[in-house]
């Protein structure tokens, strides 16, 4: 007969492993939130004053450097080596060209573009697949691309926006079928209003600021969607907030979307190299350390020749940060995120570029949009988050059917821990 001791060690830990990682995951939750928030303070801070994107960076890289190597310490410990220290460097010069195109991107397409296109970096599994990988695998990749393509190019669009998404079409009938309780009225009116719209007056693109005025007031008080027009704004009795509160941004073509898309391929290659040369998590943070330092180096002629070109224009820059963007643009969106996705990686095998990560911040982008009064799209949103998930899913995953045993449960993220049976272009 077993003992009850026996009993109890053979029906495992009363606990499951997930709920050990519970405090972890909490953490990359909050430290994304973090930094999702310091986005969009420097997003508004730009936005307003109209401050210089590089000198900005600069401004806030140099102390985060500063703080990272009194942490770190590089020089104590293990001398690096040579084979160590100079990819850090040479990857210091991606990460300055990264934030570079990263902020400029931020600026012009607003927050939601920007991080979402930071996941642009997990097309390095597709051609990671198509130069190394199985034939069979490589279509089933470049689908995974066509639908990461496919929500950039509906995010360009707009989708995400109330002012431009396609979703509200479908309100318009449902209020107007409300009013007169027949789906066929709504129906009609719609179709005869945009008629008159379109064939009679211009060719242009139906969009909210399209519907009657009495419509749009009606939606600005029930489904708090921001309209930005005079005309609603002279007859809503929420003119004032709407005027100080209200950000909105612009249709885009996939040549502006371009940019964070960029930015985005490189944030993943500065990760593959960082990978490559740190085998250690030690040893990690101290050639990070170097890195951050090497891009802020690579960055002082690029913000003293910015500050040069913007003193002799005709618009002077703008000196004054904003304490919080400033502050919270190094603590959360250089410092500790770093640390954040180091433990992410380590702990908890999410990388970057997984549809668990772009999950985590989608409901943090769902967030601040509501908090900060966005013009925004949450069915449109949903849609393209969706889709980009599952490019991201169907682009960076190995094989669901593991025939070799050696490989790691991080699979289905692009990861193998061990650097021997690494792809040569993980993401």
């Amino acid at each position: 007969m077993m003992s009850p001791k026996q009993i109890s060690e053979d029906r495992g830990p009363p606990h499951p492993a997930s709920f050990r990682h519970t405090p972890l995951q909490i953490i990359h939750v909050i430290g994304n939130f973090m930094r999702i928030w310091s986005v969009y303070s420097m997003y508004r801070y730009l936005s307003q004053t109209g401050a210089s994107v590089v000198l900005f960076i600069f401004s806030c890289l140099v102390p985060s450097s500063i703080l990272f190597l009194a942490l770190q310490k590089p020089w104590k410990g293990r001398p690096l080596s040579n084979a160590q220290v100079v990819p850090s460097v040479i990857n210091g010069g991606i990460t300055a060209l990264y934030f570079i195109l990263w902020g400029k991107g931020l600026k012009s397409c607003g927050p939601v573009r920007a991080i979402m296109g930071e996941y642009s970096g997990a097309v390095l599994g597709v051609l990671s697949a198509v130069l190394y990988g199985r034939r069979g695998h490589v279509w089933k990749k470049v689908g995974g691309l066509i639908a990461m393509l496919a929500s950039f190019y509906f995010l360009s669009q707009g989708w995400a926006m109330a002012t431009y998404s396609p979703f509200y079409i479908l309100l318009f009938i449902e209020l107007v079928s409300y009013l007169t309780n027949s789906k066929l009225t709504g129906l009609v009116v719609y179709c005869l209003y945009f008629f008159f719209k379109i064939f009679i007056f211009k060719f242009q693109v139906p969009t909210i600021s399209w519907f009657p005025p009495f419509f749009k007031i009606f939606i600005v008080n029930n489904y708090h969607i921001f309209a930005c027009d005079d005309e609603l704004n002279q007859k809503t009795p929420l003119k004032d907030s709407l005027d100080t509160e209200i950000q909105t941004e612009r249709v885009l073509g996939m040549t502006d979307m371009a940019i964070p898309i960029l930015a985005g391929i490189l944030s993943a290659l500065r990760r593959v190299i960082a990978r490559r040369v740190s085998l250690k998590n030690q040893l990690k943070r101290r050639l990070h350390a170097i890195t951050i330092a090497s891009a802020t180096c690579f960055l002082f002629p690029v913000a003293m020749w910015d500050m040069i070109i913007g003193s002799t224009s005709d618009s002077s820059i703008n000196l004054s940060f904003s304490m919080w963007a400033y502050l919270s643009t190094i603590l959360f969106g250089v410092i500790l995120i770093f640390y954040v996705d180091s433990i992410a990686e380590e702990r908890l095998h999410m990388v970057f570029s997984s549809p668990r990560h772009l999950m985590v911040a989608g409901g943090c982008i769902i967030v601040m949009e509501v908090v900060y009064k966005m013009d925004f799209s949450l069915p449109g949103f949903l849609i393209c988050s969706t889709i980009l998930g599952f490019g991201i899913y169907e682009a960076t995953s190995l094989e669901h059917n593991r025939k070799d045993s050696f490989q790691n449960p991080d699979l289905s993220n692009g990861i193998l821990e061990d650097p021997l049976q690494m792809s040569s272009l993980p993401t």
